[in-house]
């Protein structure tokens, strides 16, 4: 090398060069050969779909999640029992829609979830089900979906909730996802709608207490998936999506959780604030939220491996028990200072 030979500049440490894979539904090419090999290898695939396979492509755990934070959404909006269509019909809308957006990604992310450890073992990667049927069951999900929300609860839960899907489906996973390692920041709007959706369905009107729903969820949505996105840095890496950990490094991202977290203890504080929830609320997201900042220290502060995952998985513990304190607390109304 020439003495003069101009330098690279150097990456700060665990920062990825990464190239991005090419996202288009249909696009194949032998170089990205996981899933063509599924394709052409006739024992993959072979057994066909199952019930289970489509089952999968609905991403269960998740819509679980989003169902229980939209029917939390129904109780708070009203002081007695929602009524009965609203919460069935309601429901079963808001998971058919929030299940056709996660089948949307499965068939996006086919190319990604092919390279991933995780997610290689998902229906369309083993090649159980095709694009096609993916698209075609995605689409009456997506239809059923909207016919039962616009008929039966109400025309503006219906528009809220597509333009949520579309928003999960087509501006983060096609746009957001690969373009920016703010993705989740954003993206998360669309993860956070179900508690407004819920509560629209109820009372066929948006309530700034049912924005305050919305702000947690938008706030917890980054430290949730930061911490997922550090256990799996190399795989976003390899495939590669701009996640925080790849393009800034993990211990950017770990300092990031942790400011977030401490944003979010101040973001759940409102509804006590407000007057929206009282004691019970109060003492719960008081413990909640010290066990979460003690989560995001540890991850911070130690830099060991197991954090991540740990963090990531007492996030979803966190969120569920919040949303249940705030049900409880609704209904019970230990409330002192309201």
């Amino acid at each position: 090398m020439l003495p003069f030979a101009p330098r690279k500049p150097a990456r700060p440490p665990g920062v990825h060069t990464y190239l991005p894979l090419r996202t288009g539904i249909l696009a194949t090419s032998p170089d990205i050969d996981p899933i063509v090999h599924s394709r052409l290898d006739p024992t993959v695939g072979a057994r066909g779909a199952s019930w289970r396979d489509y089952y999968e492509l609905t991403k269960p755990k998740v819509v679980m999640l989003i169902a229980f934070t939209a029917v939390v959404g129904m109780f708070l909006a009203t002081g007695g029992f929602p009524p009965l269509d609203a919460l069935v019909i309601g429901t079963l809308g808001i998971w058919l829609a929030a299940a056709s957006a996660a089948a949307i990604n499965h068939v996006i992310d086919q190319r990604i979830d092919s390279v991933m450890a995780r997610t290689k073992h998902r229906p369309l990667p083993t090649g159980h089900v095709t694009e096609q049927q993916a698209l075609a069951f995605a689409f009456t999900l997506g239809v059923v979906s909207m016919v039962l929300l616009t008929f039966f609860v109400n025309p503006l839960t219906a528009v809220l909730t597509f333009f949520s899907l579309i928003g999960y489906a087509i501006v983060y996973t096609v746009w957001l996802k690969r373009a920016t390692p703010q993705n989740i920041v954003i993206g998360g709007a669309a993860g956070a709608a179900p508690p407004v959706l819920g509560w629209t369905a109820v009372t066929n009107s948006i309530d700034p207490n049912a924005l305050l729903l919305f702000l947690i969820i938008f706030t917890w949505t980054p430290p949730h998936f930061w911490a997922l996105a550090i256990a799996r840095r190399e795989e976003y890496a390899k495939v590669g999506v701009p996640m925080l950990p790849v393009t800034h490094g993990v211990e950017f991202t770990r300092l990031h959780i942790l400011l977030y977290t401490v944003l979010l203890a101040v973001v759940t504080v409102l509804p006590v604030l407000t007057g929206m929830s009282g004691a019970i609320y109060a003492i719960s997201v008081l413990v909640l939220n010290g066990v979460f900042l003690w989560y995001a220290w540890q991850l911070w502060a130690t830099g060991r491996a197991d954090w991540p995952m740990r963090t990531f998985k007492y996030s979803i513990t966190y969120l569920m028990l919040l949303f249940a304190a705030l049900l409880v607390d609704h209904y019970l109304l230990i409330t002192p200072w309201r």
